[in-house]
């Protein structure tokens, strides 16, 4: 491949994006190239303040905790109050925690302070994909999700370099440069993201002959969400997913430490996942673009499947390092993927409630997984661990390709295929509509929401 093939390959997969997602991918680089506190937490409170490693574990899972919590907190305010003000509030609430952690030494303290910051973090998630989905169209979104999660990869990164680098300057003095990252992050997202949130659709006077509202006029909760099944289906099935992506960043240390390898090993088998997301997401992208989201999903599922289940059969750093290649790649063609998949099944006013769900599934893997990995090294062993997460993934894989075919084909097709307004109009012909959510939208390429 010549160099200006990659060049004009380059230039396609960041090309046709509005500005305003271009804010919001600065913000995300910002906000991650400062992100040292979960990165050396665990050293911080184990090397610093003198606690036990199972106290770190557990202040780690309150921070999974609280964002079981802060998703569909974030959820809910992003329709409320809107994408920007939820995005402001939660960024200045975390950079709060961050620059507290530099003072906080007490146990309960600290523990109460990062159960905090995993509420704020998380529920700043949805109004980011919400916005993502207002201002970008429909056939670009999943692109535009893969470019921010590169973004943030990219500056987790910057971060785990830098900080280690910085590490001698004290680790407070890292979780003030975090909260620094933060407050700039917010002031980025003030100062230049605009607000996408859609209008809720006025009430009609005419009701339907069951006297029942219209469904423009129907207001959406957590519940009704909840309620809807092909959602909850794609809700359940990342649940599972997450658990198995989630399992690595606890079982692969104990298992490698299981096999006498030293742990700065583990630190170089685990950075190949930061490396290959950011030298190859983009790469990725282009290759999976405009393939079925059900495809794609039961895809990653399988590489998931296969890369945790192999590494019951990894006997060296390098095979372990090939087993995180490998749902590695998974991981890039998921995460936008899903996120997409959320963001087509969503109602437009309803977008922040339906990612707070989503995320809400990432969060509760992100406590689960962490307690269920160890409990099994610890007593079946690692290879049992792995076996069952090779059979999850399997089984996710499976009900993406029989449970939601149907649902994510029929949007699919109705993103692609615009469909002609009805009724007589004149010569030329009509200009035709797409239907999402319930609502139509142009399609002459115009913001999805805006």
């Amino acid at each position: 491949m010549s160099i200006s093939t990659l060049r004009r390959s380059a230039r396609e997969t960041v090309s046709g994006l509005p500005p305003g997602f271009w804010w919001l991918w600065l913000s995300t680089l910002v906000n991650r190239t400062g992100a040292f506190v979960l990165t050396f937490l665990s050293l911080y409170l184990t090397l610093e303040l003198g606690h036990s490693a199972w106290f770190a574990g557990l202040v780690v899972a309150l921070h999974g905790l609280g964002g079981v919590a802060g998703s569909p907190l974030g959820g809910v305010l992003t329709d409320r109050w809107g994408r920007r003000p939820t995005m402001v509030t939660m960024h200045l609430a975390g950079a709060a925690c961050a620059a507290a952690l530099a003072f906080v030494t007490s146990a309960w303290g600290i523990a109460a302070v990062v159960l905090l910051m995993g509420v704020a973090m998380q529920a700043v998630r949805p109004p980011i994909n919400a916005t993502i989905a207002d201002m970008v169209p429909a056939h670009d979104v999943r692109r535009a999700y893969a470019l921010n999660y590169w973004a943030l990869n990219l500056g987790f990164a910057i971060a785990s370099i830098g900080g280690g680098a910085a590490a001698f300057l004290g680790y407070r003095t890292l979780f003030v440069v975090d909260a620094v990252a933060t407050v700039l992050c917010a002031v980025i997202v003030f100062l230049r993201l605009p607000e996408t949130r859609p209008e809720r659709p006025a009430p009609t006077e005419e009701k339907s002959t069951a006297g029942e509202k219209s469904a423009a006029e129907e207001k959406v909760s957590t519940l009704t969400v909840l309620r809807d099944a092909p959602f909850r289906t794609l809700v359940l099935l990342n649940l599972l997913v997450c658990l198995v992506f989630t399992t690595p960043w606890i079982g692969l240390p104990l298992t490698m430490a299981d096999q006498g390898l030293p742990a700065s090993s583990y630190g170089v088998v685990i950075a190949v996942n930061g490396i290959v997301i950011v030298g190859f997401q983009l790469l990725v992208n282009k290759l999976t673009d405009k393939r079925s989201p059900v495809l794609l999903l039961a895809l990653s599922s399988l590489l998931f499947a296969l890369g945790t289940g192999a590494t019951a059969l990894a006997g060296s750093s390098v095979a372990f390092a090939a087993t995180v290649v490998v749902w590695t790649v998974g991981e890039m063609i998921h995460v936008p993927t899903n996120a997409a998949a959320t963001a087509r099944l969503a109602p437009e006013h309803a977008r922040g409630r339906y990612q707070g769900v989503m995320g809400m599934s990432w969060a509760v893997a992100g406590f689960v997984a962490p307690i269920l990995a160890g409990a099994i090294v610890d007593g079946p062993g690692p290879d049992v661990l792995w076996a069952a997460t090779g059979a999850i993934g399997v089984l996710a894989a499976a009900g993406y390709a029989t449970r939601l075919r149907k649902a994510l084909a029929e949007d699919e097709d109705a993103v692609a295929a615009p469909v002609p307004v009805p009724g007589p109009v004149p010569s030329p012909a009509p200009a035709p509509v797409v239907v999402k959510g319930g609502d139509a939208e142009e399609a002459d390429g115009s913001p999805v929401g805006a």
